[in-house]
């Protein structure tokens, strides 16, 4: 594929039975293709990072079989994994966070592969091509107020959808014909999990932990439990502790409540007269707007828009029962579905162009 741009940008999206890849000649994505990988052949490896090499064989012959020379590309970037706390934005891949990435200081998740892939596909191409990642699920620039959760063994986390939120605050900013920089936004993903998050002048200052716990609860997610009822579960001997973790990710939330974590089935459920699954429904967009409420206060009322993004923001209904009870406060903009391939070559790019500085990975151990 001939080369017909100033920058491009080989983008790699690691998931857990998957990889997907793209590339973008400056703004444009020119080419897209998810790699599914078989489970048993999955299962064949002990642990993610052992994966390393497979995947990135699989990427160099895809690559090779679509004409694009490796020559062509001027940056490569990769999702960003379960590394310590940081900031938001776009960093060079460096020899303290593929330490961490192989690691996995924070947990084995298969975006741990992004950074270390888009570090050795730039090395193939050349020693002066950079790597990066953006936007990591761990990006914290929650204020510490806003950590204190009411015991001191105990501390607010900020683990959430900070890619795409942090894209999608960047269009509506765009949208109000402002930078990021320059606006307050409560910005909502809504997906298998669901987070809501402050964005005060280009920084998540509040967000639910849309990972563990705590929040409006989601298709997979319980969300925010009472305290002591959870208490009481953990210790009635019923329960291990990977059967409550199960409870609060995968098999919490409308899951556990309907037998289904998709949408479309329990909105037939309820359109069939099932009228739990209707409640269902109708609490979770409940919780969720008052997420958004709890937030405009964080942001002492001074809110420019409010975003609905994410799988499930593409559910006209379920936005509407959400927008009566927010749109009082700002404008909402709905934004469906996710950009994360956009938004990680939009990170890579933004620095290419001189617009951003690549920040360094100077973790402060959690």
């Amino acid at each position: 594929m001939e080369k017909q741009c100033k920058f491009r940008i080989l983008v790699i999206n690691p998931g857990s039975t998957s990889t997907k890849l793209a590339i973008f000649d400056d703004e444009k994505q020119v080419l897209s293709k998810s790699l599914a990988h078989d489970v048993e052949e999955i299962s064949k490896f002990p642990d993610i990072p052992s994966q390393y090499q497979f995947r990135k064989n699989i990427i160099i012959d895809f690559l090779a079989e679509s004409g694009i020379e490796l020559t062509t590309i001027d940056a490569v970037v990769g999702r960003g994994g379960l590394l310590y706390p940081l900031e938001g934005g776009t960093y060079l891949v460096n020899d303290i966070m593929l330490e961490h990435l192989r690691k996995g200081v924070q947990g084995q998740h298969a975006s741990n592969l992004g950074g270390i892939l888009a570090h050795a596909i730039a090395k193939e191409i050349s020693d002066s091509t950079p790597a990066f990642i953006v936007d990591p699920v761990v990006v914290d620039e929650m204020e510490p107020i806003a950590k204190l959760s009411g015991h001191p063994l105990i501390t607010r986390r900020s683990i959430f959808h900070a890619l795409n939120q942090k894209a999608m605050a960047r269009k509506a900013a765009r949208e109000l014909g402002k930078k990021y920089e320059e606006v307050n936004l409560i910005v909502a993903h809504m997906g298998g999990g669901i987070s809501v998050g402050a964005h005060r002048r280009g920084k998540v200052i509040d967000v639910n932990n849309a990972l563990n716990g705590d929040g409006p609860f989601a298709p997979e997610r319980s969300g925010g439990l009472p305290a002591a009822d959870l208490v009481k579960i953990c210790f009635s001997g019923k329960y291990s502790e990977k059967d409550v973790m199960n409870m609060l990710r995968g098999k919490g939330g409308m899951v556990a409540y309907l037998g289904t974590n998709d949408m479309r089935i329990a909105k037939q459920m309820a359109k069939e007269r099932d009228q739990f699954a209707d409640l269902v429904i109708k609490a979770m967009a409940y919780q969720i707007a008052k997420e958004i409420g709890l937030l405009a206060t964080v942001l002492e009322g001074n809110v420019d828009a409010i975003v609905l993004t994410g799988g499930i923001a593409f559910d006209d209904d379920f936005v509407e029962l959400i927008k009566k009870r927010v749109e009082w406060i700002a404008k909402v903009f709905v934004f469906p579905g996710e950009v994360e391939m956009e938004a990680l070559a939009m990170g890579a790019l933004r620095v290419l162009k001189g617009e951003e500085e690549a920040k360094v990975y100077k973790p402060k151990e959690d």
